[in-house]
């Protein structure tokens, strides 16, 4: 166990240790009680729960010697295709429940069918989803399916028809709190607020980031060099120094595009920034905290500045070159001011 990640160190055992999700594991107790569980799909954002509580449901279902043989995780976006459906899928639905033992009936419900879980269904082609609502159909006897994805959206309707929906909401503060709390206990590690609430800050409701963030800090806060800590936490975070950012506003006003290009190559990209957050230093500066900084800018200025950001962020985003992106970015910003 010392040797785990804290991420999988600290995953839920139980549906009542899954954190934020107060609708949905309620929903789910109360299904555990008939033991008949309807297809299900779990989509929200990313580190919100949604594999941890349906690993958390079949535990409470099947108990650990009998997840073996009824549990079937798959994550989708490695196995996308067609094939996937009609060879590993189909084949398991297929399969025969296997006879619980004595001692897991006195534990668990133990119901008789297996359970697929389809991790990332939103990766997985239109033909995939197509075929697979076929075998669920035809397998839901012996076998329930629950599909877990970030975007709801790129299930096709004839799929997610067939399941019950449970929507997956963003960590809340405090439970935040309590989480991070919690595990910075059990790991000896003296963590203040103020540093627990930067992490949930920059994590923006993901959990998973924010333990492996914490897990992280608890590295620096370990150490015996007390002068450059906070530095230490903001670069582990990826974000820019607020000098940096200063400069980079500078490099912007004065429109000069050599200048900016230099500047560019020598502070951000060979220091490893990622163009990501970056534009979240850009636009907390440029338009959330433009009149404390003297930059006042007008309606008109913001809109252009709103519109470079976006237009640059949906690029990086789809996997386009971020140094070339950066430079677009700095050079349309120069032309605002």
């Amino acid at each position: 166990m010392s040797e785990q990640p804290w991420i999988e160190k600290y995953r839920p055992k139980s549906l009542k240790d899954v954190t934020s999700q107060s609708t949905t594991t309620a929903i789910l107790s109360k299904s555990l009680k008939s033991a008949n569980l309807p297809h299900m799909l779990f989509y929200g954002p990313p580190g919100t729960g949604k594999t941890s509580t349906i690993l958390a449901l079949a535990h409470e279902l099947y108990g650990p010697q009998l997840m073996a043989s009824r549990v079937l995780e798959l994550n989708a976006s490695d196995e996308r295709g067609i094939s996937i459906v009609r060879d590993r899928i189909k084949t398991f639905a297929r399969l025969a429940v296997s006879n619980p033992t004595v001692e897991d009936l006195k534990k668990y419900p133990c119901p008789p069918y297996k359970l697929i879980i389809l991790d990332e269904a939103d990766s997985m082609t239109a033909d995939a989803q197509s075929a697979l609502r076929r075998t669920m159909e035809t397998y839901a006897g012996v076998t329930r399916f629950c599909l877990i994805c970030n975007y709801v959206t790129k299930i096709i309707d004839p799929l997610a028809s067939r399941c019950s929906k449970f929507r997956f909401r963003l960590l809340d503060h405090d439970m935040g709190v309590a989480r991070l709390k919690h595990i910075a206990t059990c790991e000896n590690v003296n963590i203040e607020d103020g540093v627990i609430d930067e992490i949930l800050q920059v994590c923006e409701g993901d959990l998973r980031r924010a333990v492996n963030l914490l897990q992280c800090v608890s590295t620096v806060l370990n150490g015996d060099d007390d002068g450059t800590r906070d530095v230490q936490i903001k670069e582990l975070f990826g974000y820019l120094p607020e000098q940096l950012v200063d400069q980079c506003i500078e490099m912007v006003k004065g429109k000069n595009l050599v200048s900016i290009t230099t500047f560019l190559e020598r502070q951000i990209l060979k220091q490893g920034y990622s163009a990501s957050f970056v534009l979240i230093a850009l636009h907390k500066r440029l338009l959330l905290e433009d009149v404390q900084n003297g930059l006042q800018l007008n309606a008109e200025q913001k809109n252009r500045v709103a519109e470079v950001l976006w237009k640059v962020d949906n690029r990086v985003s789809i996997g386009c070159n971020e140094n070339v992106q950066l430079l677009q970015c700095f050079y349309s910003l120069s032309q605002v001011f």
